[in-house]
């Protein structure tokens, strides 16, 4: 972290009108990354210089960036700040990759009855939002096979009715909340649920839950892992 720091300086004195930052965190522990990831934030705030920085950690590009570019294999996925890359990611590489835990994603349907749109997965119906009704609209998309994603912190408890059932596998306690590992319509999913919500209530291994969304938090990705919606 010392020589984190050293480097940094020896960097800035020059007064560079670019800085180059590549992993420049990756070696330090956990503690040490933290710190040093506020430090670089109250830095960049303090001194007129373009911060060019390279990460594998979606929480350093997350805080630290202004705008993200988000790159697989070479190529450009998506760009945009932390806040439009997280609500609208593009495909399905970034929606699985931006965000922890990452997005649950299920093999659904979208459809288009008189003009209304809503997703079919697991035998429940879900109509959505009229931001996502007008979006869908705006670009004709007819029904068709979909992977429809939803963020872990989204996804609720449900009383069965109109709901997914799943089966826990993993019950993780955060402190603040519960990240529930569960398997439902076949795929992994996680559930983020405040312990507010849970008074006596656990949750062993083997324990059905039943699980619901609303159709604001849907994200729509066809047969490509493009979004419908962009």
């Amino acid at each position: 972290g010392q020589r984190q720091r050293v480097a940094i300086g020896r960097a800035i004195v020059r007064e560079p009108k670019v800085l180059l930052m590549d992993e420049p965190l990756s070696n330090l522990d956990a503690k040490l990354r933290n710190q040093m990831r506020a430090e670089i934030i109250k830095l960049r705030q303090k001194i007129n210089t373009t911060f060019m920085y390279v990460t594998h950690d979606q929480t350093e590009a997350m805080t630290l960036g202004d705008r993200i570019v988000i790159m697989k294999d070479g190529w450009i996925q998506q760009i945009g700040t932390p806040q439009e890359v997280f609500d609208h990611p593009a495909n399905l590489f970034v929606a699985g990759f931006i965000g922890t835990p990452q997005m649950n994603f299920f093999d659904a349907k979208l459809l288009k009855e008189d003009g209304k749109y809503s997703v079919s997965v697991g035998g429940i119906k879900v109509d959505l939002s009229d931001t996502k009704q007008k979006a869908l609209a705006a670009k004709n998309v007819g029904s068709q096979a979909i992977t429809l994603g939803v963020r872990p912190s989204h996804i609720t408890l449900g009383d069965g009715a109109n709901t997914l059932t799943a089966t826990v596998d993993v019950s993780e306690m955060m402190g603040s909340e519960v990240h529930l590992h569960a398997n439902a319509e076949g795929r992994d999913v996680v559930v983020i649920v405040p312990t507010l919500d849970l008074s006596s209530v656990s949750f062993a291994p083997g324990t059905a839950i039943h699980l619901s969304f609303d159709g604001s938090v849907c994200h729509l990705f066809d047969s490509e892992g493009k979004n419908l919606e962009f």
